[in-house]
């Protein structure tokens, strides 16, 4: 997955999108070096962080007008490895696969398939990037990219096979009852989108969010108060098909998740910000999870380099998991 803006404003450098023809562009770019899924907190023409429809509409169909997006519709999503590491096989139906039967190798190399009706695979098979980057095997016709797609009557697309998510936060909406408002009021929905469960009213807002079809990353703090995973585990709905746990590492350290091994059984994503991003991506990489990268989370390279763009961190990203995974052989 790759975090296009994040909280960064235009006074952290040009390789910020800023406008929604920026983030366009930046989306593409990135898609185009391995991304395959797009975060992006979306911004009133001033700048400010916005759920309003007048502002989260427009910024969407944008993107689905360059390509972006599911092609069948709200919840459709690349997934990403369930647990740490496991292999997993969830599908609308009995023996049920992806769009025109796809196998998607979401995040760091682990693997998932998504189900939208009976299995069907063509002879053609495309491949796309998922998460960052990972793989997605798609069958969807001669060359063509398919979405890895959960809903009924879910199918291969001519789109770039990229899930959209935004961020509910309190950065948009600071009241629950608001935020809660604006969500219901959106027109034109997003693929996903991002709850923090270390904000009020989490639960509510994640459960409205799935009763609209929209799948949530349910985001949670590692290493710091117990409430927030406290409460995503304490959450009934947690384990629906559309949901995937977002852990935020502070460091790279393997203990901070040697306990999780006992987490329920739904996708996970790990991530870091500044310092943290890069040794974290790598350590998603030998866990077999999801992974996040962009510059809404880092703004420097590896190699301590500024970046120039949310593509070359992709495909930094990319590189830095191939040596992870080589080196853990």
């Amino acid at each position: 997955m790759v975090s296009l803006n994040g909280s960064r404003s235009a006074a952290d450098g040009t390789a910020v999108p800023m406008t929604p023809e920026d983030l366009v562009e930046s989306a593409l770019a990135a898609v185009a070096a391995g991304a395959g899924e797009v975060l992006v907190h979306p911004r009133t023409p001033c700048g400010r962080e916005s759920l309003s429809p007048r502002v989260v509409g427009p910024l969407l169909e944008a993107l689905r007008d360059a390509g972006l997006g599911a092609a069948s519709g709200p919840g459709a999503h690349a997934e990403t490895a369930s647990g740490l590491g496991a292999y997993t096989e969830a599908g609308a139906g009995p023996g049920a696969h992806a769009g025109a039967g796809a196998d998607a190798r979401a995040g760091a190399g682990a693997k998932a398939r998504a189900g939208a009706g009976a299995e069907a695979r063509s002879a053609s098979t495309a491949r796309a990037g998922s998460g960052a980057g990972g793989e997605t095997d798609t069958g969807a016709g001669a060359g063509a990219r398919a979405r890895a797609g959960v809903g009924a009557g879910a199918a291969g697309g001519s789109g770039l096979g990229v899930s959209v998510g935004v961020l509910a936060g309190v950065g948009a909406e600071s009241g629950v009852a608001e935020r809660l408002a604006r969500v219901r009021s959106w027109v034109v929905l997003p693929d996903r989108a991002v709850v923090r469960f270390a904000e009020p009213g989490a639960r509510e807002l994640a459960e409205l969010l799935l009763e609209r079809g929209v799948g949530v990353d349910a985001e949670v703090p590692v290493g710091g108060a117990p409430g927030p995973l406290g409460r995503f585990l304490a959450w009934p709905v947690r384990s629906h098909p559309l949901v995937r746990l977002v852990l935020e590492l502070p460091s790279a350290d393997p203990g901070s998740i040697a306990g999780m091994r006992w987490l329920p059984p739904v996708p996970v994503l790990l991530f870091g910000r500044e310092e943290a991003a890069w040794p974290v991506l790598r350590l998603a990489a030998l866990r077999g999870t999801g992974a996040r990268i962009g510059v809404g989370d880092v703004l420097r390279l590896p190699d301590g380099r500024a970046a120039r763009s949310n593509a070359e961190l992709v495909a930094a990203a990319t590189r830095a998991r191939r040596e992870a995974t080589a080196a853990s052989r």
